[in-house]
């Protein structure tokens, strides 16, 4: 199926952001719907896909992921990149954001090269810009990031990775360090996203952060403090002001691992589908079976195992990243944490559609937005994927 071709969806439930249609068709033509019906509606002429009484819904996007397929974008191969767009074209993710790691610059720039020849690809989930993780963070909060590269923003350095690269879209750092909040400035005058991760702020630090254009705060839960004491005194932390803020953007990683299912009900019990973003945050093994993998890239990562559904550190003391797929993710919000099958999706699409301000034409099925269009069963296994109308899946 080409993008030039007229299709329409037929026999599916379609999923609109905030309810279930029933039966309809979508069309689609020229990679836009032009169509949102009740009904199995005929269109002569056009190609015809029978969603056979499965859900039709907008395409997953996932605006934090590492890698999947055995392939990581720090790898810095044309390859690589395809491998992780085809493969999480199959698990229903439409648009997917390139993430880094903490790393040297010279391997950070290699990416920024790679990725300027693939960014157009269309063998599978497109890409929408890149997200920088790192490498300003917290050592104390750094998880699996490789301490040997963690630092403090320095004009002298941002701004040269800011000129060598366009296509930074959100930018992940712990905004305590000395000068993080003059980097956020730059940032958002450059209309990139700052966005709080691997941090040992408080309170205090995330309001001021707020007023410096932060509204995003990466992979909640992990790699952040709750209620913390010092010198005796007891202070808020990261998460209680991502709960506090009414306008700050959470991501869960919704695997029942990095959040379980009692802190994926209170989440969305406290800021609703319209706050959160599901995110894989995935590492080469999503799609991969158990065993040994590396966590970046092939010539310079650590090595991790996966078992219990997640990638471990060899001590297997902590995560060494999720190996999730969007499908899994909408599953654990609907099975087992009992979300709406509408917010669930929501939360996968357009939530951050919003988060990446692009949720005037992504996102949504609805008439003049992107066919980016999945079908699935009511076990969220993914049986089509269209990106911009052309069948990837």
């Amino acid at each position: 199926m080409e993008r030039n071709q007229m299709i329409r969806i037929y026999n599916g439930e379609i999923i609109t952001p905030d309810q279930n249609l029933g039966i309809g068709t979508v069309v689609i033509d020229g990679g836009t719907i032009v169509g949102v019906e009740k009904g199995n509606v005929e269109v002569p002429g056009c190609l015809s896909v029978d969603a056979e009484g499965a859900y039709i819904s907008p395409g997953f996007i996932d605006i934090h992921t590492h890698g999947a397929g055995d392939a990581d974008f720090m790898d810095c191969t044309e390859e690589a990149c395809l491998c992780i767009a085809r493969t999480h074209a199959r698990y229903g993710t439409t648009l997917l954001y390139p993430t880094t790691l903490a790393s040297e610059n010279e391997e950070l720039f290699r990416f920024f090269d790679i990725y300027n020849r693939v960014k157009d690809q269309q063998e599978g989930a497109a890409f929408g810009g890149l997200h920088l993780e790192g490498p300003y963070f917290s050592y104390a909060f750094r998880g699996a990031q490789d301490p040997k590269f963690l630092r403090n923003p320095e004009p002298q350095e941002y701004m040269e990775i800011l000129e060598r690269c366009s296509d930074i879209t959100r930018w992940s750092l712990a905004p305590e360090l000395p000068g993080a909040l003059a980097f956020a400035d730059e940032l958002c005058k450059r209309g990139i996203k700052p966005s709080i991760a691997h941090t040992d702020a408080i309170y205090e630090d995330i309001l001021e952060a707020h007023r410096h254009g932060f509204r995003h705060i990466t992979h909640f839960y992990s790699c952040m403090n709750g209620i913390t004491r010092r010198n005796a005194f007891r202070y808020a932390g990261c998460i209680e002001a991502g709960y506090l803020m009414d306008d700050m953007y959470l991501e869960i990683i919704a695997d029942g691992i990095h959040v379980p299912k009692p802190l994926m009900q209170l989440v969305t019990r406290i800021k609703g589908a319209d706050k959160i973003a599901l995110v894989t945050d995935s590492m080469r093994g999503a799609g991969m079976p158990e065993g040994k993998s590396i966590l970046g890239s092939l010539s310079r990562g650590q090595e991790v195992i996966i078992e219990d559904g997640v990638a471990k550190m060899p001590d297997r003391q902590s995560f060494a990243g999720s190996v999730a797929t969007a499908d899994r993710l909408v599953r654990n919000m609907y099975q087992v944490a009992g979300q709406p099958l509408t917010d669930a999706v929501k939360m996968m699409s357009l939530t951050p559609a919003t988060m990446m301000g692009i949720e005037g034409h992504k996102g949504k099925i609805a008439v003049g937005y992107d066919a980016d269009i999945i079908v699935f069963d009511e076990n969220v296994n993914i049986k089509h994927t269209f990106v911009k109308g052309k069948k990837t899946f």
